[in-house]
């Protein structure tokens, strides 16, 4: 892993942990530097900060202040960046809105976070409309603050920059259920973007090609954030495209790249991708879900090194992360981040030995402050100031990480523990099966039992005797799949996730038993 040219505010600069002045401290040093490119648009440091100081102080006209939520629906867009650091700037919290939701689901999180102000792109004005919501035009509003920064209407917000101060207002997936908003803190944010930088590297030469929604944790602070806090450029794709994303890697050479597993599988499946293509990176870096060591060994036969970073939109998200030079752990997350801390334990709060499954409890200060007006659940989210992540796992003797799934998905078959993510790698490596996600249903005599919704791979033909015999090979009896369901595809989040508790209810449209 290289060490970064220039480290940025982490340097010495005393406002380090608040990212109200990240821009405007490389705007000072290299202001020409492009920090941002966007379809055609090229957008150096010094705009960067003059259209971040026009956003500041427009919220600050339309009454925005400390403490208020802005809600923002969109694609990817500059906007979305200058809004995280104008509301640094202000005090007052982001609060993007993941735009593949129902309006339903959208009128949960505005009735939930009350926004002072909500904000929408052309695309998406209609879909906060019939979530209840009244949107102000994302492109006007961008328009009058940057056109009132260029011509020197009135003076910039005092910066109220503040590390305690919250600024991420993001809600979880909802992939076991009702999403829940998660504050990030501008301090948490500080200590994420430090532990990306320690993990990938980034510097002033850095290249991010950004092409996850950032209206995720993922998309936006894994790589895009940390990549301008250390002065280097972020190439911004409106959405992922694998075309899209290889026209990228061509023109603009970019040394870092964050996908999702179905992203990654997308990307091979294009026609026009060539090894060279991917050269210019340093690694591919991926998350979200398990990912499957076929999946990454198809990279590495591209000559691409795969590494995983664990974590969830509580943790900041970067936790656990694999360095590169220990890309050939396959399969395995790694080791925790800088500035973190991992226990692996047992139901009852003890640490397990190397090689036992447990619980992972996540410690450090790019953490979470707690749950958006959700007390008691915030209350349960840690014990003893450790985050309770959920999520099943286990270190190897060298203290190599690896996910066994979520603990609310763990089946226990006659009283053996099943981990549907052992499960889904046996099965997602059959030639005929594109994806595949395991859940338990309840039976009468073994308590529950395994069950596999399986999406067939392009062409393939899924035959239900063949994938219990390939199980036969490489499962105990008790982990094989009882049941199979094949299904066009699998119900997932905008970052890839599958909602098991939404196959729960698919039970019935079972085509064969084993």
């Amino acid at each position: 892993m290289k060490q970064a040219v220039e480290a940025g505010p982490a340097s010495g600069d005393r406002r380090s942990a608040d990212p109200s002045g990240w821009i405007t401290w490389w705007a000072e040093r290299a202001p020409a530097r492009v920090a941002v490119v966007f379809g055609g648009e090229q957008v150096s440091y010094a705009e960067l900060e003059v259209r971040v100081r026009g956003v500041a102080a427009r919220l600050d006209t339309m009454g925005v202040g400390a403490g208020d939520r802005v809600a923002v629906c969109c694609s990817n867009r500059i906007e979305m960046l200058e809004l995280v650091f104008a509301c640094a700037r202000i005090g007052a919290m982001l609060a993007p809105v993941n735009n593949r939701l129902t309006p339903p689901e959208v009128r949960f999180q505005l009735e939930d976070c009350q926004p002072a102000l909500v904000l929408a792109d052309a695309a998406h004005e209609c879909l906060i409309r019939e979530a209840g919501g009244e949107p102000e035009d994302l492109d006007g509003f961008a328009s009058r603050a940057h056109d009132d920064r260029c011509q020197g209407a009135g003076p910039a917000p005092r910066m109220r920059g503040d590390p305690e101060r919250s600024l991420l207002l993001v809600y979880t997936s909802g992939t076991t259920g009702t999403p829940k908003g998660a504050v990030l803190s501008q301090r948490s944010l500080f200590y994420t973007v430090s532990n990306a930088i320690a993990h990938e590297g980034f510097d002033t030469g850095s290249v991010v090609a950004s092409v996850l929604p950032l209206f995720h944790v993922g998309g936006l602070n894994i790589q895009t954030i940390p990549c301008l806090f250390a002065g280097g450029t972020v190439v911004l794709a409106e959405r992922f495209h694998p075309a899209g994303l290889i026209e990228i890697m061509r023109r603009h050479r970019p040394t870092h790249v964050l996908l999702v597993p179905a992203a990654m599988s997308a990307l091979l499946a294009e026609p026009s991708l060539a090894p060279q293509d991917l050269a210019s990176l340093g690694a591919l870096n991926c998350g979200s879900s398990v990912v499957s060591e076929d999946l990454i060994r198809r990279f590495n036969a591209l000559g691409v090194r795969v590494v995983q970073v664990y974590g969830s939109t509580e943790t900041g998200p970067t936790a656990v992360v694999l360095d590169y030079e220990d890309a050939d752990r396959i399969g395995s997350c790694g080791k925790p981040a800088r500035h973190c801390e991992l226990r692996i334990v047992d139901s009852d709060g003890a640490d397990v030995a190397a090689g036992e499954t447990g619980e992972l409890w996540v410690r450090g200060q790019n953490l979470f402050t707690g749950y958006w007006n959700r007390p008691e659940e915030t209350g349960q989210a840690f014990s003893d100031g450790w985050y309770v992540t959920g999520d099943l796992g286990y270190a190897d003797e060298d203290g190599f990480v690896w996910i066994s799934g979520r603990k609310r998905e763990l089946i226990i078959s006659g009283g053996e523990n099943v981990y549907p993510a052992e499960v889904e790698r046996a099965v997602g490596e059959h030639p005929s099966v594109s994806a595949v996600a395991v859940v338990g249903r309840p039976h009468a005599r073994w308590g529950e039992v395994p069950v596999a919704f399986v999406v067939p791979a392009a062409g393939a033909s899924v035959e239900v005797e063949g994938l219990d015999e390939w199980c036969r090979n490489q499962l105990a009896r008790y982990k094989r799949p009882r049941d199979w369901i094949v299904v066009d595809e699998l119900p997932r989040t905008a970052l890839g996730k599958v909602r098991k508790h939404m196959l729960l209810t698919g039970m019935a449209a079972c085509v064969g038993k084993c």
